[in-house]
């Protein structure tokens, strides 16, 4: 600690080094140090010729992008200790791949080994700390880079992480007492969910979302008009998507979850209707009325800190809810596909006209699919230089939608296509029922049967456990320790903003906004730093090391969702079929990192080529074989509710994954169901996956 600090202080940090080789980096660095008059010119030969016979005997680069290159002799005076971040990465053999970045210069006299070796040790944990990893490569002089050891070196901000990484959900036992957690614990960091938004991270984010959000609004919205017979369309949806996500970006505690319309709520309103209808009773002010009583009874569970009933939600839950969820966006982008092809005319003479426009809308899919996600991983690639790679890898779904969308325009006058059905103007959805007349935006609640303002309590409990789960079980993805987020959960919070939204639109009746899966993972995908490793069995994986946790990324986002309202025709010049393949893109980019997929796939891997996983040194093939079956037939069977006349009991059988995970310790050992169920990947034991 203390030779790491006064490096700093003597000016021996030396940042964006121009050099291509580690021999190099050694020799501009031994002359920084003669020019600083620590070192005499007469011995940098000497030097130089010592550091390389320790790299011949033993390389010095470690990993964790770090090269420590040193020499001990007597022409040496006193210990000396420079540090060089390098402009560009030196591929040079390191253990797990990565480039060096950073180089640790030891120089001393004969006998000074033991002087380096407590520096030495807090290298070694501060490179393989992410934050730090990300601070250092982020500081832009000597003084940030100082400012990122003091931070990290004794390991308090990465203690204060884990330590809050799960107070989130700890009982506190006092009415109120989660929610004021939830507010103590993000109020400190209000001011920099702003400043930490000023970041060109941020402006390729806020595009990208902005897609993924205006497109289910509508698309949802549709459904919605459908559902509800055109009292709540796609024009609610987007006032609800636009002013609920705007507000939530503002005042929740967690900014990086998305709100958005979601399969189950569409299908609970779908029966809310059809409820109504057969009982002649009106829809709107029956909606609005189980609307407040749910929104009041999120606000008792936030208020009582029922969502620290989360904490029985575990890995094996969050698998299966993200998959399933995933599974719902990639199904509906290659159904919409297939009913393109399907019902060909059976006029011969329009026929050829119906094949091209369904091979064009396939073309123009997977098109965006497949620029989308090769852009995105381009940071992989070794073309280019890094800052474009990032750009590139930033911007690709954005790219990809733009592209697709050009080629489209390009022959609107051979082949015709279905554009993105926009609303042609802002007013209330047109009922479809003829005895009703258009509504103003202000619900008549009051028109709703006595019975009806108290009987509503019963479908709002459904609908409060409903979004309790999407909610909660979206937070907890989007917290999970993979994402190495640093500012602290929120639950509670979360869950009151919402019950006070699910309140607002009920008034005017707008859809039921919750936490979007898909979405919210990735904005956080859209917002994190990543580094590509290779871990001891020779395979790659993604490493996040840091996410830029921010609120301006959300309140843009909405902001141009609210901008949409005024640009509707223009959005018309977007094919659906370009959305299509957005679609399909994020449901393949948020099943990444799912350990179930991951396990799946060992079904038809030769056992001897399995990646050395922590689970897999430490668990049975069979057992977890077994318990990745289990995990496919609980998804199976929300998929099968979901999409039956049972729909309304979607969240009963999400809530029942806990008794089945619970009583998996009966079936297999707990240590291996433990191992497998891990909240956290052991440091030591990263994944290898690519």
């Amino acid at each position: 600690m203390k030779k790491l600090l006064e490096a700093c202080d003597n000016g021996l940090v030396l940042l964006d080094v121009p050099v291509q080789m580690l021999d190099e980096a050694v020799e501009y660095m031994v002359q920084e140090l003669v020019n600083k008059e620590l070192l005499d010119a007469g011995s940098v030969g000497a030097i130089l010729d010592g550091v390389n016979q320790q790299e011949a005997l033993a390389a010095s680069v470690i990993g964790h992008s770090l090269a420590v290159p040193h020499v001990y002799m007597d022409d040496i005076s006193q210990p000396i200790m420079a540090i060089a971040r390098l402009k560009h990465g030196i591929n040079a053999g390191a253990p797990d791949g990565a480039p060096i970045q950073f180089v640790f210069l030891f120089l001393g006299p004969t006998g000074a080994t033991v002087e380096h070796l407590d520096s030495l040790a807090a290298i070694a944990r501060l490179m393989s700390d992410d934050e730090f990893h990300y601070l250092a490569l982020s500081a832009k002089n000597p003084e940030e880079f100082r400012a990122a050891i003091v931070s990290r070196i004794s390991g308090k901000l990465a203690a204060d992480h884990h330590a809050a990484a799960g107070t989130g959900l700890q009982y506190t036992g006092k009415l109120f007492g989660g929610l004021i957690r939830d507010v103590r614990t993000r109020a400190k960091h209000y001011l920099s969910d702003f400043s930490d938004g000023l970041h060109f991270k941020t402006v390729a984010s806020t595009f990208f979302l902005f897609f993924a959000c205006l497109a289910p609004a509508i698309i949802f919205g549709g459904l919605m008009d459908a559902k509800t017979g055109g009292q709540i369309g796609a024009v609610e949806m987007i006032i609800a998507t636009a002013a609920c996500g705007l507000i939530y970006a503002i005042f929740a505690g967690q900014p990086l979850v998305i709100l958005g319309g979601t399969g189950p709520m569409l299908i609970f309103t779908g029966i809310l209707f059809d409820y109504c209808h057969q009982s002649d009773l009106p829809f709107l002010p029956t909606y609005a009325w189980v609307g407040f009583w749910t929104g009041g009874i999120l606000l008792l569970m936030a208020a009582t800190d029922a969502s620290c009933l989360m904490k029985y939600f575990t890995r094996f839950t969050d698998e299966i809810f993200a998959a399933l969820i995933s599974l719902i966006f990639i199904y509906e982008a290659v159904d919409s596909l297939v009913h393109i092809f399907g019902h060909p005319p059976e006029d011969q003479a329009l026929l050829s006209a119906h094949y091209a426009r369904a091979l064009l809308s396939l073309i123009l899919a997977m098109g965006t699919f497949y620029v989308a996600s090769s852009l995105s991983s381009f940071r992989k690639s070794h073309l280019l230089v890094n800052s474009l790679r990032e750009f590139l890898a930033d911007f690709g779904p954005t790219i990809a939608i733009i592209a697709m969308t050009v080629v489209a325009y390009l022959v609107r006058d051979t082949i015709q296509l279905d554009p993105l059905d926009a609303p042609s103007s802002i007013r209330p959805s047109f009922p479809s029922d003829p005895d009703l007349q258009p509504r103003d935006w202000l619900v008549p609640v009051m028109e709703a049967p006595n019975w009806v303002k108290w009987g509503s309590i019963i479908p709002a409990l459904l609908c409060s456990v409903l979004v309790f789960l999407d909610q909660n079980i979206t937070a907890r993805l989007v917290n999970s320790p993979d994402n190495n987020l640093q500012k602290g959960e929120s639950y509670h919070l979360d869950l009151a903003v919402v019950g006070i939204l699910i309140a607002f639109c009920s008034a005017f009746g707008l859809p039921w906004l919750v936490a979007a899966t898909v979405r919210s993972l990735n904005h956080v995908r859209s917002l994190a730093t990543t580094e590509e490793v290779i871990d001891k069995s020779g395979m790659a994986h993604t490493n996040v090391l840091h996410v830029r946790e921010n609120r301006l990324s959300g309140i843009l986002i909405h902001l141009l969702v609210a901008l949409s309202l005024v640009l509707l025709p223009w959005f018309q010049y977007i094919p659906m079929a370009v959305l299509f393949g957005l679609f399909l893109y994020m449901g393949i980019v948020s099943m990444k990192g799912n350990q179930f997929f991951e396990r799946m796939s060992l079904w038809g891997t030769d056992p001897q080529l399995y990646p050395a996983t922590h689970y897999i040194r430490r668990v049975p093939w069979r057992t977890i074989h077994l318990f990745t079956l289990v995990q496919l037939i609980c998804l199976i069977t929300l998929w099968v509710v979901k999409t039956s006349s049972w729909g309304i009991l979607f969240p009963v059988f999400i809530a029942l994954l806990v008794p089945i995970r619970f009583l998996l310790n009966r079936v297999f050992s707990p240590q291996h169901v433990a191992i497998l169920d891990a909240e956290e990947i052991p440091e030591e034991e990263s994944e290898a996956w690519t």
